[in-house]
């Protein structure tokens, strides 16, 4: 199976339970962006091309279910998968903490894209001081679901993840 389905697959599997199950498990109010933390994922193993599409694949896939103007998380997600996939090609090693780190960030800048491209838009969305928590509490989400979804999107397209390993042992 080619790594076009497996990860077709894969981003299907996470929007349906981004909508389906997160809901019911929110943390400070937010629900994690799981197709955001593929496409950052993508972004980092396979470049900003692969993220490109991935993302607005994934977010396109959500956008179906919100009420917001189609295509707003598509827009997101590419995006910041794109940068991620720019910015990974400067590192040479990544430390452990980097899916974390991603998964955080890239929920802030796409949290913060979706809101401030939905205002100039004119989609029901409002920047408020609650709308500032819920970004936050969304990337302590994402930040906390990245090395999950790090590991399963590396085992999908054939990478091994690195083994964690003592610092002195490396």
């Amino acid at each position: 199976m080619g790594r076009f389905v497996r990860l077709s697959a894969l981003g299907t599997f996470l929007v349906i339970v981004q909508v389906s199950v997160f809901p019911h498990l929110r943390l400070l109010g937010a629900v994690p962006d799981l197709g955001l933390l593929l496409t950052v994922t993508v972004g980092f193993n396979l470049g900003p091309e692969a993220a490109l599409l991935t993302g607005f694949g994934t977010g396109l896939a959500y956008d179906l279910f919100l009420e917001t103007p189609l295509g707003l998380s598509a827009l997101a997600y590419a995006l910041t998968g794109y940068a991620v996939g720019i910015l990974q090609t400067g590192v040479i090693r990544s430390p452990r903490w980097v899916s974390p780190f991603l998964g955080g960030i890239a929920g802030l800048i796409a949290g913060t894209t979706f809101v401030v491209v939905g205002v100039l838009s004119g989609a029901n969305v409002q920047f408020t001081n609650r709308t500032i928590e819920l970004l936050g509490a969304a990337a302590l989400y994402d930040m906390v679901l990245a090395p999950f979804v790090f590991v399963l999107t590396q085992r999908v397209i054939g990478r091994e993840p690195e083994p964690f390993t003592a610092g002195w042992a490396r």
